[in-house]
């Protein structure tokens, strides 16, 4: 099973209306599997602010956090998502060559 697929797969515990989950490695220097970016819609995000939004979604992916190198959070509620409908393309990798 990839990184991408596990991700998906734990990132549905959270109960998603919208789920995306891209594998953005290629943009990066580190090798395969590496970089991640993940919108997550849900009314699980209700009244929480960015930062317990992303702790919330860091404490579902639990020990998965430590396989990879960068997730790229976009986190929205329902309401939200309605008003926005997309995401922000992410920036091209600036270094890090390793």
């Amino acid at each position: 099973m990839t990184m991408q697929t596990r991700l998906e797969h734990t990132l549905a515990l959270l109960q998603p209306v919208h789920l995306q989950v891209l594998d953005e490695s290629h943009m990066h220097s580190r090798g395969q599997q590496t970089h991640y970016k993940a919108v997550v819609v849900s009314a699980r995000f209700d009244g929480l602010s960015s930062v317990k939004r992303h702790q919330l979604v860091y404490g579902t992916l639990g020990e998965l956090m430590g396989e990879f190198h960068a997730l790229a959070l976009h986190t929205y509620t329902p309401e939200e998502w309605a008003q926005l409908g997309n995401v922000p393309a992410s920036p091209v990798c600036a270094g890090g060559h390793s």
